[in-house]
This record gives structure tokens, C-alpha cells and sequence, in this order.
């Protein structure tokens, strides 16, 4: 299968799993809501799909979340099948994916750093500001 039509499958996959999970329909009490798909790499003989699942609840509940996404991994597989015309479905695999949460973390850094070097600066030129000030009395 084409590089393109492998894509295409994933974006599929990922938008009917998150539809099952958004109608609340994998009944697995672990499931939640909040969880969210970020993409669905395919296997190139269409044998596995990895799915990654993301949230920006604790990790802890993230996991729980997974784990019931992986037992219930024949009922979405099936529904799934169903719906897409494709002669071999891909067994469907679920990991958790903390890239999301890692790349907010990193953005707060960045913006935290940012705001002590402002700090820094407005009061390095303060201080030469009050020097120059006190050099010309």
C-alpha cells in the first residue's frame, strides 16, 4: 500500500476510535472522555496499528485508560472493520503518548526562562540607569 493511502488509513482509524470513545461507546468504566487519540501509525502489511493516546489528565488515570482501551481492543477493532471497507484489519495496539504533555512543559520553561531574563534585564539597565544619574551630581 501507498505511503499516502497508509496515512490516509491512520487518519481514519483515529477519527472512528476517538468517535467511539467521545459516544461513550467502549464501556470500559477505565475509558475515559478526556482521553485523546493523537495519531495511528499503520503497519505497512497492515497487520499492527500502534495507537498513541494522550490527555492532560494525571498520568496515572492515563495509563488506567490505556489498559481499558486494550482490552477492549477486539469490540473497536470489529466496529471499526466494519464501517471501513479494507480487506485485513490491522490489530490495533494502544501506547501511552506524553509528547502533548511534554511540549507544554517545555513551552512553560521556556516562557518561565524568558520572563526571569526580562526580569534581568529591566533591572541591569535600572541599575546603570541610577549610576549614570548619580555620576552627574
Amino acid at each position: 500500500m501507498g505511503e499516502f493511502r497508509m496515512l490516509r488509513l491512520g487518519e481514519q482509524i483515529r477519527e472512528e476510535i476517538s468517535s467511539l470513545i467521545m459516544k461513550q461507546q467502549v464501556k470500559d468504566p477505565r475509558v475515559s472522555t478526556f482521553l485523546s487519540i493523537n495519531r495511528v501509525e499503520v503497519a505497512r502489511d497492515l497487520a499492527y496499528a500502534t495507537v498513541y493516546v494522550s490527555s492532560f489528565m494525571p498520568e496515572s488515570n492515563i495509563r488506567l485508560g490505556v489498559e481499558g482501551l486494550n482490552s477492549a481492543a477486539g469490540f473497536i477493532q470489529s466496529s471499526i472493520a466494519k464501517k471501513l471497507t479494507i480487506r485485513k484489519f490491522p490489530k490495533l495496539k494502544f501506547v501511552l503518548d506524553t509528547s502533548l504533555k511534554d511540549g507544554f512543559m517545555m513551552v512553560q520553561k521556556l516562557n518561565r526562562l524568558e520572563a526571569e531574563e526580562n526580569a534581568r534585564n529591566k533591572e541591569s539597565s535600572e541599575n546603570t540607569g541610577n549610576e549614570q544619574s548619580s555620576e552627574k551630581e
